[in-house]
């Protein structure tokens, strides 16, 4: 399946994977997705903007999500902002999207 879908613009391919582009909203009461806004997938996180801690914490929620190890995914942008780029090697953009939820009807 091709881009063209809620979460195209979100996930692009990228040489040895996808790149995410996300915006974090840390100090939640759980961690979890918070659905599309400008460009970027919002995702809550439990930790504080404190030390690295969300940074950390979106790290593993997407790990989870995607079957993988937080180590393997990579801060490539937004080290200290709330918007970020993460890289996921070895995954396509489809099936993040998939893995994501963002190629499901309604997706927002």
């Amino acid at each position: 399946m091709t881009g063209g879908g809620p979460g195209s613009q979100v996930v692009r391919a990228y040489p040895a994977g996808a790149a995410l582009t996300v915006r974090v909203v840390p100090g939640a009461a759980s961690s979890g997705l918070a659905g599309l806004a400008g460009g970027a997938l919002r995702i809550r996180v439990a930790a504080p903007a404190v030390e690295g801690k969300a940074n950390a914490a979106l790290l593993a929620f997407l790990a989870g999500r995607l079957g993988m190890r937080a180590r393997a995914l990579r801060l490539a942008a937004g080290e200290r902002g709330r918007e970020k780029l993460v890289l996921i090697p070895g995954r396509t953009p489809e099936e993040v999207r998939a893995a994501l939820g963002l190629d499901a009807p309604g997706a927002r």
